[in-house]
């Protein structure tokens, strides 16, 4: 056997090792985060707030309480979370809000929510359903391939 066939076997055997590996900490991580959610699930609880602000900002930067900011590891203390500044009864409250919803939420409207402690996991409207998010701004590039597509058509059309 020559030397290239040795490195070759080697890396094949650490390739899938390192699958192996990634398998089984991908199912422990999956678990962790199904009992997540039904903690999440039974904390659950419905309540009406005004939604007044929503921005995606650092833990550091989003106010929320020191015990919160111990909690959390180190690296996730830097990244951008969905907050949302709601009003609950007479106290403003800063919440966490899934990503799944961030878009739909309605900014200075009138909500029914679910929330489990500072999670804000769903939102329905209290007088009506919510509009729809606003669809993303086109880029330059999608603009003018959609001009692009549009006009190949036309040339196709009049031929």
């Amino acid at each position: 056997m020559s030397k290239v066939t040795i490195v070759l076997l080697v890396l094949l055997a650490l390739l899938i090792i390192g699958v192996v590996v990634l398998y089984f900490l991908g199912k422990r991580l999956q678990k962790k985060q199904e009992k997540q959610q039904e903690q999440i699930a039974a904390a659950a609880q419905s309540v009406s707030m005004l939604i007044i602000d929503k921005k995606k900002m650092k833990l550091k930067d989003a106010g929320l309480p020191a015990a919160v900011l111990a909690q959390t590891p180190k690296l996730m203390r830097r990244s951008k979370v969905p907050i949302v500044k709601a009003k609950i009864g007479p106290k403003i409250t800063v919440l966490i809000c899934d990503a799944e919803i961030f878009d739909n939420v309605p900014v200075k409207k009138e909500v029914k929510a679910t929330i489990s402690g500072l999670y804000l996991t769903s939102v329905r409207g209290l007088r009506g359903p919510i509009a729809p998010a606003a669809p993303k701004k086109k880029g330059l590039r999608a603009r003018l391939k959609q001009k692009y597509d549009e006009a190949n058509a036309q040339l196709k059309k009049s031929k």
